[in-house]
């Protein structure tokens, strides 16, 4: 929430063999959050990509963050991965772009 308003929709996808039945299926993960459980569970992410894209919403994202008619959206998908390069997380993030700045720095 920002100002009172949503401005962002997550939803995380993760591989149910590890994750049956742990904390990671409960709607309070507990401190540290998912990240923390995996690791827990000997599945800590130690690299991520994200793939950012930007499109007008669906008509539910727009109802769901109280968008303005014509404001687009930013989607990014971050796929975290354990150390033996598993795919631990898939995180779908839909953002209001009015609300964000993203910034990136890195070295050339």
């Amino acid at each position: 929430m920002l100002d009172d308003k949503p401005a962002l929709l997550a939803t995380s996808y993760l591989p149910a063999d590890p994750v049956a039945g742990s904390a990671i299926t409960q709607q309070e993960t507990g401190p540290g959050g998912i990240y923390a459980r995996l690791a827990e569970l000997g599945y800590k992410p130690v690299h991520f990509r994200e793939e950012i894209r930007s499109r007008m919403p669906s008509q539910e994202e727009a109802n769901r963050l109280q968008l303005s008619m014509g404001t687009p959206v930013i989607m990014i998908c971050r796929t975290a991965f354990a150390a033996e390069g598993r795919p631990v997380e898939v995180n779908e993030m839909v953002l209001d772009s009015a609300a964000y700045v993203l910034e990136y720095d890195f070295d050339a």
